[in-house]
């Protein structure tokens, strides 16, 4: 099977950080089977990679999920959050849904869901 890996932007809304001027980001999406078929991997600038269910992003892009560490929500028609807690605080990450079904849709494909 082969690794699934998008690069995309995204916008980080984190009460933390300093304001910014609203420029998205860059994010790396990446999905490795070998590793685990269950998780998907989220890399924001600097050395913070988050890595999670594939099916918590896939579900939360239709109605909010997640209650721990990880949380994933629509955020009206065309974008989606995905919220990381850690023991440093809080990074709230918005994407455009689209850009995230495509990736899942990617994933998919390199590794069909058996049965």
């Amino acid at each position: 099977m082969s690794v699934v890996e998008q690069y995309a932007r995204a916008h980080i809304v984190t009460e933390a950080d300093e304001p910014t001027d609203g420029d998205a980001v860059p994010v790396v999406l990446r999905y490795d089977p070998d590793a685990d078929p269950r998780a998907v991997r989220i890399g924001l600038p600097g050395p913070h990679e988050w890595t999670f269910s594939r099916t918590l992003l896939e579900q939360g892009l239709r109605a909010p999920a997640g209650d721990g560490e990880v949380r994933v929500w629509p955020c009206g028609r065309v974008q989606a959050v995905v919220e990381f807690h850690s023991a440093h605080g809080v990074a709230v990450v918005q994407f455009e849904t689209k850009t995230l079904l495509r990736f899942l849709r990617r994933t998919y494909t390199a590794a069909p869901v058996a049965g």
